[in-house]
């Protein structure tokens, strides 16, 4: 019971991580403009995530357009876009993996094959996690440096956005929930005391000589055949 329990955990962790890495992946909330400077009320924020740039007036109206070229965008957009795509794609097969592989589930049920599928849900969850992990801190890593460059206009610097906490929540939420499924399915073999029970010493089955085989007495023939008759004791 104390397996299924941190098996059901670790799923759900690693399933609020995946929908939390999705959201982020969607959200345009990556960089968002920084207030520095004497102009600390403006009527327009910039917004930038992974697929689009958004601008947000002060009445709450939001304008965003989608990236229309890919090889006109940064190079650490492109690898940014990459990881998180890919580590999007290994949560959905992790999920599928781990609801095969889970105790409380009738898939497999009583096979091998079941205890596999879990590891290898819990293994592609570190996975994605890892891989939202990168990418939320490659760019929260270029933004603090483009922040602090005195050569940087205060137009274009930028600060962290919405999306990067909450990518840094679901990769964490992913990572303990991956290493929780693989732990749950270390089988520990059941502890059961030495009972010595001791061996009765059978003895090998008595074969008597073979000189004593046969207890007849011997016949004339074979008298006759040893040397002796039997006509010159009677």
């Amino acid at each position: 019971m104390a397996s299924t329990a941190v098996q059901l955990l670790g799923f759900l962790l690693s399933f609020l991580g995946m929908v939390g890495t999705l959201i982020t992946t969607l959200l345009p909330h990556w960089r968002r403009t920084a207030h520095v400077g004497t102009n600390i009320l403006t009527a327009v924020s910039y917004l930038k995530g992974l697929w689009m740039e958004c601008v947000w007036h002060s009445t709450g109206i939001y304008q965003c357009q989608l990236y229309r070229s890919l090889l006109a965008l940064p190079r650490d957009l492109q690898a940014a876009r990459a990881l998180m795509v890919i580590s999007c794609l290994l949560s959905g097969m992790a999920c599928a993996c781990a609801v095969v592989g889970m105790k409380c589930t009738r898939c497999a049920k009583g096979t091998p094959a079941k205890t596999t599928f879990a590891v290898l849900g819990g293994v592609l969850f570190l996975l994605a996690g890892l891989l939202c992990m990168v990418a939320v801190a490659w760019t929260t890593n270029d933004v603090v440096q483009n922040f602090y460059n005195p050569l940087l206009p205060s137009g274009m610097k930028f600060e962290l956005g919405q999306a990067l906490y909450l990518g840094f929540i679901s990769s964490s939420l992913s990572l303990i929930g991956g290493t929780l499924l693989c732990l749950s399915c270390q089988e520990e073999a059941p502890y059961r005391p030495y009972q010595g029970q001791p061996r009765a010493a059978t003895a090998p089955a008595y074969r008597p000589p073979d000189a004593y085989k046969d207890n007849r007495a011997p016949s004339v023939t074979s008298a006759t055949h040893s040397g002796y008759r039997l006509n010159d004791y009677v």
